[in-house]
Order: structure tokens, then C-alpha cells, then sequence
């Protein structure tokens, strides 16, 4: 029997997923009034758990051998154990969304640029939108109210209100 949304959980959950990726992914996107009022919670929800844990990093070093068979010591950076499980967690709140190569960009300067990245929209999440809000947290004092809605009118057809939600 269907739930909230009209939807049934699992077809509820997919269409949030959904949602809230191309939100993040993108800045802004047009729905339903009453898919932006489900969207909001969950997606403040997951750029919080993003800014508690996007700097927490572990340096280590790492002995190796170059061509010529010296040994050289380099230092590597990886996510901490606490950041790692955050990640994994939104990894399944999310779809995962693949960047595509602007036009006007050559093949092998976007292989070159995209060839490390395994997750692109945790990058962008873990790397850009939480340091972000986190940066305004201290200024402001306060956190949460990362998305606004705004309201748009009927769409022809169904009329249905539809909503624009976007990152503030």
C-alpha cells in the first residue's frame, strides 16, 4: 500500500536518492512542492554528517622505490576510520553520479583529471559543499538551513505546485 509521496517505501526511498543526488550534484533542481518538503530533511541531513567529518584525515608515510632502486619515503593522506564509515553510509544514501567531459575540453585532459576519482559526487560533497557550509557555520554561528525552496505556481497539465530547492 502506498505511503507518502503516493510511492511505496523502497519506490519513496529511489526517487529521494535520486533527488538529492542531482541536488547536490547540481546546485538547484525543480520538483513538487511536496517532494521538496521530503527532499529538505534529508539532504540537510547528509551535508551535516559531511561538515562533521570532512577534515578528519590520517598522514602516514609510506617507503617506496623510484626507478633507480633509491628508497624514498612519501607521505600519504586517507580518509580516518570515523570519515570512511560516514562516506560508506552516504555512498548508500546516494547515487553515485559520473562526471561527463565538457565539450570544449580534450579526451585525454579529462581522463588526466578524472582518472583518481572513484566517487565524483562524494568528492565534490566531502571536498567542496561541506568545507563550504562548514566556513558559514563559524561565521554565522549556526548551522543547518543549507537548501531553500521556492515556490513556482501550478504546471500546466496536472497542477501541480511545483517548487525549485536548491543549495544556499
Amino acid at each position: 500500500m502506498p505511503g507518502k509521496l503516493g510511492r511505496t517505501a523502497q519506490q519513496r526511498k529511489a526517487l529521494l536518492r535520486n533527488q538529492a543526488s542531482e541536488l547536490l550534484w547540481y546546485g538547484k533542481i525543480t520538483t513538487t512542492k511536496a517532494k521538496a518538503k521530503e527532499l529538505k530533511p534529508y539532504v540537510e541531513k547528509i551535508i551535516t554528517k559531511a561538515i562533521k567529518v570532512y577534515d578528519d584525515n590520517v598522514e602516514f608515510e609510506v617507503k617506496k622505490t623510484d626507478a633507480k632502486g633509491k628508497e624514498i619515503t612519501v607521505k600519504s593522506v586517507k580518509d580516518s576510520p570515523k570519515k570512511l564509515a560516514v562516506r560508506r553510509e552516504l555512498i548508500g544514501k546516494l547515487r553515485d553520479l559520473q562526471e561527463v567531459k565538457p565539450f570544449s575540453e580534450k579526451k585525454a585532459d579529462f581522463r588526466a583529471r578524472t582518472a583518481d576519482i572513484q566517487h565524483p559526487l562524494m568528492e565534490k560533497l566531502f571536498n567542496e559543499i561541506a568545507p563550504k557550509y562548514a566556513q558559514r557555520k563559524e561565521e554565522l554561528g549556526q548551522g543547518g538551513g543549507y537548501t531553500r525552496i521556492y515556490l513556482l505556481g501550478e504546471r500546466r497539465g496536472d497542477a501541480a505546485e511545483e517548487a525549485i530547492i536548491e543549495l544556499v
